[in-house]
């Protein structure tokens, strides 16, 4: 499985993703995915919407910057001054995981 994804849509404003755990709970695949521009600016997704949905490209694709950091990472940016980030822990196995 490819650790690098490019999402078709802004997330937070934000389109690079490395994908950096993956959970098994009830035959389920999980997947915690992580902006590389900004660690507060993570998701969870399902196998099924990572591969079939057409919401992902996998590696990640040059975009202008325009497109790559759009005005909504800004705007989610001065919504969050001074919001702590949530805690992202990763699996033993994980390629990102370096303790």
């Amino acid at each position: 499985m490819e650790n690098f994804w490019t999402s078709t849509k802004p997330i937070n404003g934000l389109r690079h993703f490395v994908l950096v755990n993956e959970t098994k709970e009830k035959g389920n695949i999980t997947f915690l995915m992580v902006s590389v521009v900004d660690s507060e600016i993570n998701i969870r997704t399902t196998y099924e919407e990572l591969i079939n949905s057409g919401n992902w490209h996998e590696g990640w694709i040059n975009l202008p910057n325009n497109q790559s950091i759009t005005q909504e990472y800004d705007d989610y940016k001065s919504l969050k001054k001074g919001e702590s980030i949530d805690e992202i822990f990763l699996n033993e196995d994980s390629v990102f995981n370096i303790s």
